[in-house]
């Protein structure tokens, strides 16, 4: 499976969505990295096999294998992270959000690749989960690396379409 063949199999419906992809894909806003670790983490995190398959390929193509690693280590950390951070800051009890998390977060602060790349990757997989408190932190971190917010957007883009894009191979149970 490729993009190519994802944006095909999706239906007359959802053409906004391949031009999305299509649109997404070749945009130059973000470096192919970061892009493509966007698109990956965002993949993952929708856990939607047909979507996953074809820009796994693709990122294959374009990212080393210790930008797929950190792309997924991204993954992990921030399905962790925002499950914690979502409740503590839904929960009324204040007293939750001034204890520490006591949760390891080493991957964080020791990125195998270039730490705003993987911070772009945390903000989209931030984004797909639904988590303001994580949404909020590394924006914030990439605000601190000066990282302009058509970067920023960029990456929410890639996660929205990404996300839909799974949502919609999910409903028509694409193969």
């Amino acid at each position: 499976m490729s993009l190519t063949w994802l944006i095909d199999a999706l239906p007359a419906y959802a053409e906004d969505q391949k031009r999305n992809l299509a649109t997404l894909a070749a945009e130059t806003i973000l470096s192919e990295q970061q892009k493509w670790g966007c698109f990956l983490a965002s993949a993952c995190t929708t856990g939607e096999a047909v979507t996953l398959a074809a820009l796994d390929q693709e990122a294959q193509a374009r990212l080393s294998v210790e930008a797929r690693t950190a792309a997924k280590t991204s993954v992990s950390i921030i399905a962790m992270n925002a499950v914690y951070f979502r409740a503590v800051n839904l929960i009324g009890n204040q007293d939750y959000r001034k204890a520490p998390a006591n949760l390891s977060m080493a991957a964080l602060t020791h990125p195998a690749i270039d730490k705003i790349d993987f911070e772009l990757w945390n903000l989209a997989v931030s984004a797909v989960i639904g988590c303001g408190a994580c949404l909020n932190a590394h924006e914030a971190e990439l605000r601190v690396h000066e990282v302009s917010i058509e970067k920023v957007r960029a990456a929410l883009r890639i996660a929205a379409v990404v996300h839909a894009t799974s949502t919609i191979c999910r409903v028509e149970q694409i193969l």
